[in-house]
């Protein structure tokens, strides 16, 4: 059984990424797979306290716990991470050693903001686990 950490906020629901999901579940049976959702701030608010934006993760991580129950995956876990998506990977797995595989979902190139600050590379230099990314398809790529 391998486990898996799921690193999203606005992708959650990206449809890459349960069909990775799938995929891994489909290979093996006991997959594990925890999400864990940064309590990155909210951009479009003016002023938004650390207890608002982990409130909007919280928020984020319920809504998305549901997509993937109702898309047949089990998530073990749903947890709200530090707003810095590479400081909540290294800090998790500091915590729990026990994952196989870190998946990071992202919006496509020239939009993800994770990809402009180079969240992917970057935890990929943090970590000693294998980092895979999920980019969302770009809205034409959906039609």
């Amino acid at each position: 059984m391998a486990r898996y950490l799921v690193i999203a906020r606005q992708t959650a629901e990206n449809p890459a990424l349960l069909a990775v999901m799938r995929d891994l579940a489909a290979e093996d049976g006991h997959a594990a797979f925890v999400l864990l959702v940064p309590a990155t701030p909210l951009e479009h608010l003016r002023m938004v306290t650390a207890d608002v934006a982990a409130a909007a993760a919280e928020q984020a991580a319920v809504q998305a716990r549901a997509h993937f129950r109702d898309s047949g995956i089990m998530l073990e876990d749903v947890r709200v991470g530090d707003p810095n998506p590479v400081l909540a990977a290294t800090l998790e797995l500091d915590a729990d050693p026990s994952y196989a595989v870190l998946i990071v979902s992202t919006f496509p190139p020239g939009i993800s903001r994770w990809l402009r600050m180079d969240v992917v590379s970057r935890i990929e230099r943090a970590v000693d686990i294998p980092v895979r990314h999920v980019a969302a398809p770009h809205e034409s790529d959906e039609r």
